[in-house]
């Protein structure tokens, strides 16, 4: 079994500039492209996102299917794979979404299609949400301050802790790779 790195996208990898689906919005936070160029020597990466702009109208899902090729095209060029990106295009309250995160949907997903090792897996974001998401399967949960993190930090009280909480996804991968030694 393979063991992977589950993100979130906005707020995480790039800067959050709230609803968007177009590349000129795209600004990586200063440090991500180095951690995925570690993170990828040792694991799988998957992009896991809540993208309820679908749901509000700010651009269809065929936009953001279009878009979310390009991150990984983007990606690709500096060097970094992404196995696949999950989305969720609704508003999380509906009642027909079993995929926004917190549930666990994506993960038994990524488990089932590439042979992924939850457990000995980590989730990195920064809303609270991303860190009941690992916990859900077992997985490592990391917290970061970027994006809406140091926003929604007083929130990480009314969960289960992460398993730490990082500065931004080069200090999350600093952390993990000392995990390993």
């Amino acid at each position: 079994m393979k063991r992977a790195i589950f993100l979130d996208r906005d707020g995480t990898i790039n800067e959050d500039v709230g609803y968007f689906c177009t590349r000129d919005k795209w600004e990586y936070i200063p440090g991500s492209i180095e951690a995925l160029k570690i993170l990828q020597k040792d694991y799988v990466l998957f992009i896991v996102t809540n993208q309820s702009g679908v749901a509000r109208g700010f651009f269809t899902e065929e936009e953001l299917i279009k878009f979310n090729g390009e991150v990984e095209q983007m990606l690709r060029k500096e060097g970094i794979i992404i196995q696949k990106t999950y989305y969720c295009p609704h508003m999380g309250d509906e009642e027909h979404c079993n995929c926004h995160k917190p549930s666990r949907f994506f993960l038994d997903q990524a488990k089932k299609e590439f042979n992924i090792d939850l457990e000995n897996s980590f989730v990195i974001g920064d809303h609270p949400h991303d860190v009941e998401f690992g916990q859900q399967v077992g997985a490592t949960s990391i917290y970061v301050l970027t994006g809406h993190g140091e926003k929604h930090k007083d929130e990480l009280t009314d969960i289960d802790p992460p398993d730490f909480i990082a500065k931004n996804l080069y200090e999350a991968t600093m952390w993990i790779n000392n995990q390993r030694s």
